[in-house]
């Protein structure tokens, strides 16, 4: 008799350890999800909730007493968002889906969904998180807004101009160019300025001021240059060039800019 008693004491110290250590993980968790950033839900195979992270308020209409509902019940302010498609899509191939989505108030998450794996390795529903990634999205399309906006300028200017990447390659021309120098887009991108026209443009001049005066200055300016080209005869033109650092990058492009200047001289 005293030795079952003993093992059931032993037995109940051991389960009133566990129990601590549950609860202990518990409270770790309840912190983790009231302290985390991300709006998080937790879901189960049937879609019910299991589990949210305060900031899921934002954007889902949830309450305490949601947990158990199927996600499919709670209203959200999500645009264009086929939320149970991508969520049985995830629980049938165990995969993940990744899109940006947009909030009906402007903001604009990362929809990440992914499978909710136990400690066995089982799949037991799916956990959606929503990274705000507002500025992020915002500073992108205000970088392609100015970049149409310089890009609709270079195409009005009358000077033929072309944007080269910091290995000397062409990145874009101006129509003002292609029409000056009779080439094309398709025989001008990605293509080293050198190569351009068949070497046309493997003018000792020109590599001097792009590969040694250039990259030890941001700038130069009305520097002349005469040159034959075979199908459009010679040419006398005034260079500018200027290297643009683009914030947070290391790389770095370079305007080239070239005023045909042969008419002002045989009229002179």
């Amino acid at each position: 008799m005293q030795s079952t008693n003993e093992e059931l004491e032993t037995v109940n110290a051991e389960l009133q350890k566990k129990l601590e250590q549950l609860s202990d993980a518990n409270d770790d968790l309840n912190n983790l999800m009231f302290s985390t950033e991300i709006a998080t839900v937790f879901l189960d195979n049937d879609m019910r909730i299991k589990r949210f992270t305060p900031k899921m308020r934002n954007f889902f209409k949830l309450i305490d007493t949601d947990i158990g509902r199927s996600v499919g019940d709670i209203v959200h302010n999500l645009i264009n968002v086929a939320l149970l498609e991508d969520i049985n899509q995830v629980i049938d191939h165990l995969g993940r889906v990744e899109k940006e989505v947009q909030s009906s108030d402007g903001r604009w998450y990362l929809m990440r969904i992914l499978p909710y794996r136990t400690v066995d390795n089982a799949i037991d529903g799916v956990v959606i998180a929503f990274p705000d990634i507002t500025v992020q999205v915002t500073n992108e399309l205000l970088s392609i807004e100015a970049r149409n906006f310089a890009e609709g300028i270079i195409a009005t200017v009358r000077e033929s101009l072309v944007v080269l990447d910091n290995e000397l390659r062409v990145i874009s021309a101006n129509e003002s160019f292609y029409k000056t120098f009779k080439t094309e887009p398709k025989d001008t991108e990605k293509k080293l300025i050198y190569e351009l026209g068949n070497g046309q443009w493997d003018i000792g001049k020109l590599r001097q001021l792009l590969e040694e005066i250039l990259p030890k200055n941001t700038q130069f300016r009305d520097l002349e240059i005469v040159h034959d080209f075979p199908d459009i005869g010679q040419k006398k033109m005034l260079l500018n060039a200027r290297r643009i650092l683009h914030s947070g990058k290391s790389t770095e492009t370079i305007l080239l800019a070239i005023a045909d200047v042969t008419s002002r001289r045989e009229s002179d």
